[in-house]
């Protein structure tokens, strides 16, 4: 499968991965895990650059957010108390969902987004978490919105970047919050057929005051539904407000037909994902429906 690679690096430094890739003339590409790399096996690739030793696995605690290094596995994301914590453990129960556990011992957060898969089963909860990633150049470090990361299936803003630490603000405080994460696929860890990532907020008297709906595998990237959060924003939750939301969320999505599923199937399922979490997300925030 790899007879084609003509060198494997193991640099220590992120300066140092940076330049080794810069001499491969667009032959080399980064790996951690190497989960998505196995599937691919573009032959156009030369050489390899281990980016494991970078001393990117961590999840920290700073100032009002928390940071994550690239290289955290799954695995890890789906044990660290502080993910379980975070947000009802939105991110911990969606890498806990995303393959055997054979692959979440390799797989890596960083690779799951630099992947860019329209599925990948990480980057709605992060994006309704309003997280940023953080991406390393020669001339250093800038923090891109993780909704401006994706540009299509398999495309990102990263170039010849490497993506380095995904960072996450506290959630806005003020009242009871609410997250869910659901995924519909084959098996509980096959690849998504559709996958939604709630978060809401409402005040003592039922209101909402800010929501957050991200889907993923139903459009060329993973993909905030803004007009159907609006819909919620400043009322009163209800049943069927929840249906006129998952109704907005049928109209926003953009699902294709594939070997998995059509793309009618995938637009309901939007639809019935979308109202399943947000009926979770309102039994948590202590208004149940």
């Amino acid at each position: 499968m790899f007879d084609h690679v003509e060198a494997f690096y193991r640099p220590s430094t992120v300066p140092e991965a940076l330049r080794l890739l810069a001499k491969g003339a667009g032959r080399g590409r980064f790996v951690a895990g190497g989960t998505d790399v196995v599937v691919q096996g573009d032959r156009s690739i030369r050489f390899r650059v281990d980016i494991t030793r970078l001393g990117l696995d961590y999840i920290r605690r700073r100032g009002n957010a928390w940071a994550i290094g690239a290289t955290t596995t799954m695995t890890g994301l789906g044990n660290s108390r502080a993910m379980l914590a975070l947000a009802d453990g939105i991110l911990a129960k969606a890498a806990s969902t995303c393959g055997s556990v054979q692959n979440r011992n390799m797989a890596t957060v960083g690779g799951n987004l630099a992947n860019a898969s329209p599925a990948a089963d990480t980057a709605g909860p992060l994006l309704a978490l309003d997280a940023r990633v953080v991406v390393a150049k020669p001339r250093g470090r800038r923090e891109i919105p993780l909704a401006d990361f994706f540009s299509g299936p398999h495309r990102t803003a990263l170039g010849r970047a490497l993506l380095v630490e995904i960072v996450i603000p506290t959630p806005p405080r003020g009242g009871h919050d609410g997250w869910s994460f659901q995924k519909l696929g084959r098996t509980e860890t096959d690849i998504s057929l559709v996958n939604v990532a709630v978060g809401l907020q409402v005040n003592p008297r039922g209101y909402c005051k800010w929501a957050r709906i991200a889907l993923g595998a139903v459009g060329p990237t993973p993909l905030r539904a803004r007009s159907a959060e609006g819909l919620l924003v400043g009322q009163r939750l209800e049943k069927d407000q929840l249906e006129r939301v998952g109704d907005a969320v049928a109209r926003e999505v953009r699902p294709i037909t594939d070997f998995r599923a059509s793309a009618e199937y995938r637009r309901e399922m939007s639809l019935v994902l979308t109202r399943r979490a947000l009926t979770e997300c309102a039994a948590r925030a202590g208004c149940p429906l």
